[in-house]
């Protein structure tokens, strides 16, 4: 068995250990406040006049907690055994579900939403879940503290809580399992219950700084909307007509004279005064070490870039235009979500990867809109700028954003300003002396180099 697997086996079975830290404290606060009471006063010395009063306030104040406590205690266990008795006879559990709000300017933040059908909350005491995902990996434990009574009753039927989700990743998980806790009011006893819980969630990509630029869409499916300038459509090679008088003779198609000696033109190029759909394209394409994949710093660049996407597409969706986001992988998405659900839940769900080239992936002819990265291959990028004009908006992300020091790089503001702690500190601090650094460095100079000598229109985050 794996030591990793051990670790988890361990952690899970210690998860209906009863007793907590807590516990500990309370048994030594308790016995040192007994003994202080209950001291006596050394032969000779003199006692106070109020010290007994003080004494008889103490002990009265010490039995009242204890009681108080003992009953929140008591409670507990009554709670649990009830729960115990309700899940084995009408098979209740913890039922959870996941919703993503914008809050203050449309940041979008990933909420869990708890219920337990029956379950009586302990007196002064607490209700607690946590859940487990991907490689056995827990969250916080989250509360159920708001009661959900009955349609024109005082009882309630259940008991339900509400809390933010704050995960590492931008990306979909998969939900293994879960607990629930039952507590006193000094968290002395810990009860848990294990709650067969699946599925999937997904954690939401959130708004960075705006990017803005003119965009105008190059795909007609509507007659709805007019542009301001004529778009031209290429006649389709295969759209032929006979030869007619006043046609142009440059249109001659001599391949098929040559085969059939029939004389066609192709149908000639036309402008087209109306354009429904601005087609968005990001390419996750990596071109890089396949075994770079799969390590941190790739993962943080991963996050990074799925927050500039969205960023850029949720201010373009802003304009008239109607939005269709194009992916390069394929995924089930469910049919009642909204174009823009849809949309942030393949950003959520997209990965690096070395299937679909930037050329198999983007079409010039239809897309507007393309998000590339500091993984792009410059040659393949160099083909597709050869092909786009100013009507193309190219978005670039430099990834070596991602581990950016906070703090100026000099030892005397190193220690009066100290960086932030977070998850990525470690990996900034080894970034500096990273080979991957030189070679992301070189890559983006060489993508900036090619947007400038392009016709295209470049936004660079």
């Amino acid at each position: 068995m794996k030591w990793k697997q051990i670790k988890w086996n361990v952690r899970y079975v210690m998860q209906y250990f009863p007793f907590t830290p807590n516990t500990v404290l309370c048994a030594l606060a308790g016995w040192g406040t007994f003994y202080i009471l209950n001291k006596k006063t050394p032969k000779g010395e003199e006692m106070s006049a109020f010290l007994p009063f003080i004494i008889i306030m103490g002990k009265v104040a010490l039995w009242f907690l204890a009681a108080l406590a003992g009953l929140s205690v008591l409670s507990t266990f009554a709670a649990f055994f009830y729960y115990l008795y309700l899940k084995n006879k009408k098979g209740y559990k913890l039922e959870i579900n996941f919703t993503t709000e914008a809050k203050k300017g449309k940041k979008i933040r990933l909420f869990l939403n708890a219920r337990m059908e029956g379950v009586i909350r302990p007196l002064l005491g607490f209700v607690k879940g946590r859940l487990y995902y991907d490689d056995n990996v827990m969250t916080e434990r989250f509360g159920l503290l708001s009661n959900k009574r009955k349609e024109q009753s005082l009882w309630h039927s259940a008991i339900t809580g509400r809390s933010r989700m704050t995960l590492a990743d931008i990306k979909e998980y998969d939900l293994k399992g879960g607990f629930i806790y039952f507590q006193d009011m000094l968290h002395i006893f810990s009860l848990a219950v294990a709650q067969p819980i699946g599925g999937h969630f997904y954690q939401p990509p959130v708004l960075l700084e705006e990017e803005n630029a003119d965009v105008f869409p190059k795909k007609t499916e509507t007659m709805d909307v007019r542009i301001e300038q004529l778009r031209r459509v290429e006649g389709e090679p295969l759209n032929y007509k006979d030869f007619e008088s006043g046609d142009d003779v440059r249109r001659i198609v001599w391949k098929v004279y040559a085969k059939n000696r029939e004389l066609v033109v192709r149908i000639p190029e036309m402008y087209e005064p109306y354009a429904s759909h601005l087609y968005f394209y990001a390419s996750f394409y990596a071109d890089v070490k396949a075994h770079w994949l799969g390590e941190g710093y790739l993962k943080e660049m991963l996050n990074y870039y799925k927050n500039c996407i969205w960023t850029i597409y949720d201010t373009l969706s802003k304009k008239e235009w109607e939005m269709r986001f194009i992916p390069d992988q394929l995924f089930h998405i469910p049919e009642q979500l909204t174009e823009d659900e849809k949309s942030m839940r393949v950003i959520s769900n997209s990965n690096w990867h070395k299937d679909t080239s930037l050329q198999q992936y983007f079409n010039p002819k239809s897309g507007t809109v393309l998000c590339i990265s500091s993984l792009t291959d410059p040659h393949e990028l160099r083909n597709i700028l050869d092909r786009c004009d100013a009507s193309t908006v190219v978005y670039f992300v430099k990834l070596s954003k991602v581990f950016k020091h906070f703090a100026p790089l000099t030892l005397l503001s190193r220690v009066i300003l100290q960086p932030p702690k977070d998850r990525l500190s470690k990996l900034r601090a080894r970034w500096t002396f990273s080979p991957m650094r030189i070679q992301v460095h070189k890559r983006e100079k060489e993508i900036e180099e090619l947007l400038k000598k392009s016709d295209v229109t470049t936004g660079v985050i």
